[in-house]
């Protein structure tokens, strides 16, 4: 696996080494002690699949609260995303900014995604399944989000404005009205 830690401290796009011949390809998906050896989470209390029906829309901008944290790992089986991570841990250097790459079921990435940052979602294909291990479970009381447009973060969607989002989603208060930001 190759390991390339993004512009925000902690969060890594991981490259499986995939192995093909004329049958097709193998890859190795997940490998505990390669993650654990660069002090990466590598115990999951929940996995679930997300499937999106219709290009264009955006899932997110969320994340847990303590004490029910979460560290992540994002990958695509079917179709693709544009996938966004926003750095709200406010003793990081990178507090407030923003990357985001493209994964895909082509491509294999899986992205790390450590608790303290919000994470969402632009799909560039229509019925595109993510797949995702949560280091603990989802915990209603403790869900928290900021609106996909947000001007504090300027976020850059390849597709601009979504063709889907919640209402949930669509309601969530800017980072600054929510008293986030002093």
């Amino acid at each position: 696996m190759v390991f390339e830690e993004q512009t925000l401290s902690g969060v890594y796009l991981v490259d499986c080494d995939v192995f093909g011949d004329e049958r097709g390809a193998f890859a190795r998906a997940w490998m505990p002690e390669e993650f654990s050896a660069r002090g990466l989470e590598t115990r999951f209390a929940q996995g679930s699949i997300a499937t999106t029906r219709h290009r264009g829309t955006i899932r997110g901008l969320h994340w847990q609260v303590a004490p029910a944290e979460q560290v992540k790992t994002v990958r695509v089986t079917r179709g693709a995303v544009f996938d966004v991570v926003v750095d709200l841990r406010r003793d990081s250097p990178t507090f407030r900014h923003w990357v985001g790459t493209e994964l895909s079921a082509e491509n294999r990435r899986l992205l790390y995604v450590p608790a303290g940052v919000a994470h969402g979602y632009q799909t560039l294909a229509d019925d595109t399944d993510v797949f995702y291990f949560a280091s603990a479970p989802y915990s209603p009381g403790h869900e928290a989000g900021v609106r996909w447009n947000d001007p504090a973060f300027g976020v850059e969607w390849p597709l601009g404005a979504p063709t889907v989002i919640s209402p949930r989603d669509a309601a969530y208060p800017d980072f600054r009205a929510a008293g986030r930001v002093r």
